[in-house]
């Protein structure tokens, strides 16, 4: 009687774990697809293209002054020993970033003509 529970324990715990390695399966299977639907409208690039935006980005990052002090919002705390500390900095200057980097990429590229999206659509 025992025998014959350990035996049916161990079949069990075996299609277990073949289950498991299925459900692993389905699930890598079920990302990669979802990946594909995913990327499925989007423009290809090629390696030069991506290198090109790449550096584009990089020139207007690199351009961009985060010397000035005003462009921060900044929060100090005191210790209970007297040390002062940063608790938080904010840049202020995130959309004029956000537009030269924008900006910097869009040069890259002429833009479509496309017929004009009404609200209904």
């Amino acid at each position: 009687m025992i025998e014959d529970l350990k035996n049916k324990k161990a079949a069990l715990e075996l299609l277990q774990s073949e289950t498991n390695e299925k459900l692993n399966d389905y699930k890598q299977q079920v990302s990669i697809i979802q990946k594909q639907i995913d990327d499925y409208n989007k423009p290809a690039l090629t390696p030069t293209q991506v290198d090109t935006l790449h550096k584009a980005i990089e020139d207007a990052v690199d351009g961009f002054n985060f010397d000035e002090v005003d462009m921060y919002d900044v929060e100090f705390g005191m210790e209970y020993d007297g040390r002062v500390h940063l608790e938080t900095i904010d840049l202020n200057s995130a959309y004029e970033l956000t537009d030269r980097i924008t900006t910097h990429v869009m040069n890259l590229f002429k833009e479509a003509d496309a017929p004009e999206e009404t609200e209904d659509a």
